[in-house]
């Protein structure tokens, strides 16, 4: 492989580059460009091309997912940053502080889970009057007995279907 020219280091990137150097698809590029995740801009050729600064971009989102991160929860924290820079290890400190509060509820809320998972065992199909798991506080017991999201229309107050 041929050593790169110390001037391409300021050259944008084709989609294909981009795509090569994350480490994602190219349809995943076009993908998180649709998302509003990443920009590019087009050339009088219509060939779509990027800032070197979205590799870092890329990564950020990459490791995001991994967490479990909301493509819509990225995006905004991305839209805080400058567009034409790759982000910086400050950058990655804020972004990361601010997915710690998130990521720490949602890890408290999945051992809750786990937790009432054990009450759920005799029961299988989770249409016992008072579910932890799928009704809450039992929000859908004044409805009645039975799958209440499952069945089409409004509730009706005498019981009938």
């Amino acid at each position: 492989m041929a050593l790169a020219h110390p001037d391409d280091r300021h050259k944008p990137l084709t989609v294909s580059q981009v795509a090569r150097r994350s480490g994602v698809a190219v349809s995943a590029v076009h993908f998180y460009e649709a998302k509003g995740l990443i920009h590019g801009w087009r050339t009088e050729g219509n060939q779509r091309r990027y800032h070197r600064g979205v590799l870092r971009r890329i990564a950020i989102i990459k490791v995001a997912q991994r967490t479990g991160m909301p493509l819509d929860a990225i995006r905004q924290a991305l839209d805080t940053l400058p567009s034409r820079r790759a982000p910086t290890a400050e950058d990655w400190q804020r972004l990361s502080l601010n997915w710690r509060a998130e990521l720490d509820q949602r890890i408290e809320k999945l051992a809750q889970l786990r937790d009432q998972l054990d009450d759920c065992i005799g029961c299988g199909c989770l249409s016992i009057e008072t579910c932890p798991l799928r009704n809450p506080a039992d929000t859908l017991g004044d409805r009645g007995p039975g799958p209440q999201i499952l069945e089409p229309g409004p509730a009706r107050s005498d019981g009938s279907a």
